[in-house]
């Protein structure tokens, strides 16, 4: 590989502004998208089924109604996954970027715009499931392009810990979420929140995007990429895309698929279900709980490149596979302490409870772009990160109240996450070690694949 793509080879100098620009471009966006993201979550478990449900829905069904529309942007990541890998690896990261935060903010103000279940009746539920399955198709292009975006820019021994920045931004995103939240129901009456304050937090992202925005326009694609682009359209038979992904490297997507599984559902069971339990079974004020996530939040933000820098000194697959064991464990301490009412310890097992799944979530990036060639790491990445969520993160907090509900008891909740780290386990330990290796090296042996096939 030739100083020009690789990092290393450079002077530390201009590398380490360049890469930082692209951290910042990359995390930029990331906050925004899920900062709605997250916004749309708290809004479906304190108000959503308040609003947009007939109020002859009984309170459990309403939330659980609630939580299914939430389920209902995951189901839309996969295909943003796969339209925005499958054009993201033609044209590049940056273009789809930059597309994506206009469209998740767009969507989002449109979100504080609709009217209430007492206004238009069933419309507004329907509405709201619209909104929500684009809102969940931009979601889903974004991630992919962001963490390749750093990871085909970071130096080689240092790619987990670069690449992880991208996911710090997302408790950030729920960090700055959570702080709207908090102001808006420290200032007003329940009532006022409930009838438009809860508005205003959608609406503030506005802001949000025209800075994400701006920030994305300066950066560029990394010159890896650039290669690999001109390569395909030299010789086309070369192909990109989640149909020739799926026939070049399988192995690679289901891992991902498998590596994602509980440490989709264990974030989901911390930062929503959480809430649901500690409101309705702790009887935890609605304010309380929004204080308790905003610090478990920022500890979250300082951890995860801590985590990606472990990564990178140990290894990928001892940092993935210690979470994967350690997330079978968490429901089994952390609701008998929530159920002790103490602000501080409860605290602590939302804390715990983001710290274990720092360690499955930091190294993802680096893990997932190491798996595949860069004509279709975008695709790759994509596909095996968003098709999971449809299956793991988005149901998890629905199956979780209806667990609670149907057994009064916090156990099966607690099973069913060893069941999924099970899963994640058995994918960490089939991973193929990847820690600083070069990219090119994997260019370098998917060209010898194609030419094995006759294709070049």
């Amino acid at each position: 590989m030739t100083a020009q793509q690789d990092p290393q080879a450079a002077g530390s100098g201009p590398i380490s502004t360049g890469l930082k620009r692209v951290v910042v471009a990359s995390m930029a966006g990331t906050v925004v998208e899920w900062y709605e993201f997250f916004l749309y979550a708290t809004a479906a478990t304190l108000v959503f089924n308040k609003v947009f449900f007939s109020a002859d829905t009984s309170e459990s069904v309403g939330l659980i109604l609630a939580l299914l529309t939430y389920a209902v942007g995951f189901v839309a990541r996969p295909l943003g996954g796969v339209v925005f890998g499958h054009f993201g690896d033609k044209h590049g990261r940056k273009k789809l970027l930059q597309f994506a935060i206009l469209l998740v903010g767009a969507v989002t103000i449109l979100m504080g715009c609709l009217p209430t279940y007492a206004q238009i009746g069933v419309w507004a539920p329907i509405l709201l499931v619209t909104l929500r399955f684009v809102q969940g198709f931009a979601v889903g292009g974004e991630w992919g392009g962001a963490v390749l975006l750093v990871a085909e820019h970071s130096p080689n021994k240092d790619r987990g810990f670069w690449a992880s920045w991208p996911q710090a931004a997302v408790p950030l995103g729920n960090l700055l979420a959570t702080v709207v939240l908090l102001i808006l129901t420290a200032v007003l009456p329940e009532a006022a929140f409930l009838s438009w304050g809860w508005r205003v937090a959608f609406w503030l992202s506005a802001v949000v995007v025209l800075i994400g925005y701006y920030i994305r326009t300066k950066v560029t694609d990394a010159p890896i990429f650039v290669a690999a682009q001109q390569e395909v359209e030299r010789v086309k038979a070369v192909s990109y895309g989640v149909v020739e992904v799926l026939k070049r490297y399988p192995r690679g997507v289901f891992t991902a698929m498998g590596l994602r599984f509980a440490e989709n559902i264990l974030y989901y069971l911390v930062v929503t279900f959480s809430i649901i339990y500690l409101k309705n079974e702790v009887g935890a004020d609605t304010n309380d709980i929004l204080w308790w996530l905003l610090a478990a939040h920022f500890v979250h933000f300082l951890v995860v490149p801590q985590v990606g820098r472990l990564s990178d000194r140990y290894g990928r697959r001892p940092v993935y596979i210690v979470g994967a064991v350690l997330a079978a464990t968490w429901g089994f301490f952390a609701f008998p302490m929530m159920d002790t009412g103490s602000y501080l310890v409860i605290i602590a097992a939302i804390m715990l409870g983001l710290v274990i799944h720092a360690l499955m979530y930091a190294p993802q990036p680096a893990i997932m772009a190491e798996m595949f060639p860069t004509r279709m790491r975008y695709s790759g990445v994509s596909l095996g990160y968003q098709v999971t969520s449809i299956v793991a993160g988005s149901l998890a907090p629905a199956i979780a109240t209806w667990l609670l509900d149907q057994f009064d008891s916090w156990v099966p909740v607690a099973l069913y996450l060893t069941a999924a780290a099970a899963v994640t386990l058995v994918a960490a330990l089939f991973t193929r070690e990847t820690n600083g290796i070069d990219l090119a090296t994997i260019d370098d042996a998917d060209r010898a694949q194609l030419a094995r096939a006759g294709v070049l």
